[in-house]
């Protein structure tokens, strides 16, 4: 699946100048017709290290109402966490009706980063797919509506994006020492990913695979799938007969 996607996919500045400030306002919008409606939003952000993850969330943040969301960075699980159920620490983050819920990276972390680092056995990241689904649908069922980024760059532009920022004294801290580690490993992650998409792409969490070599079209790309995806969720509920 990755192999196919074109990764050279540009919008030009004066373009994306004119259509930000329409979806961001959109965007506004929808945040507070979800509230009215109940209905509770998680986003969800993954991808590759230094693909941006934690920029796009901030910029399609900015306009909205800090009251309506909370973001959630997701580190390694901590001592006492680790005594719990693998999945407790995210139901314990889920949004409350008519709340957004954020994640820069999530629960995926299990088949992924914990997979790769052998941090977990393969048992347990082999099963996490079914809990992950579980998940998902235990919360779709109950009306939620989850948005899935994947963030995708290549071998090549992850590698330049190192050496980048590496290079500023600015920036430098932004690149940590497995990030080179895992540019190396990148085919195995692309396995491991692939494997994600198939085990986890279902009705109710589909993915979005965002090209973000050019982060003005990643924006607005995601944007409108998030637009769409909220829009399309309203109109279902508009659509329902009123309750006797």
């Amino acid at each position: 699946m990755l192999d196919k996607i074109d990764l050279t996919k540009k919008i030009k500045k004066k373009q994306y100048k004119a259509l930000l400030p329409d979806l961001r306002n959109r965007l506004f919008q929808l945040q507070y017709a979800t509230q009215e409606a109940d209905i509770p939003v998680m986003l969800v952000f993954e991808g590759w290290d230094l693909a941006g993850k934690g920029d796009y969330i901030q910029r399609l943040t900015t306009r909205l109402d800090p009251r309506g969301f909370k973001l959630y960075p997701i580190r390694p699980v901590r001592t006492f966490e680790k005594k719990r159920p693998w999945l407790w620490r995210f139901w314990n983050r889920i949004p409350a009706q008519g709340e957004w819920g954020i994640f820069d990276r999530s629960w995926y972390g299990r088949v992924l980063v914990e997979r790769m680092e052998n941090v977990v056995p393969k048992a347990e990241w082999s099963r996490a797919y079914r809990d992950i689904v579980d998940f998902e649908r235990t919360l779709a069922d109950d009306g939620y509506l989850i948005v899935k980024f994947f963030l995708h760059i290549s071998s090549q532009e992850q590698r330049e994006r190192i050496k980048e920022l590496s290079e500023d004294p600015l920036t430098a801290w932004r690149v940590k020492p497995e990030d080179t580690k895992r540019n190396k490993q990148y085919n195995q992650w692309v396995y491991a990913y692939e494997e994600m998409f198939e085990h986890t792409d279902t009705e109710w969490g589909t993915w979005t695979i965002v090209e973000a070599t050019d982060a003005q079209y990643a924006r607005i790309k995601i944007f409108r799938t998030l637009i769409s995806a909220l829009e399309e969720r309203l109109g279902e509920v508009n659509m329902m007969p009123d309750k006797l």
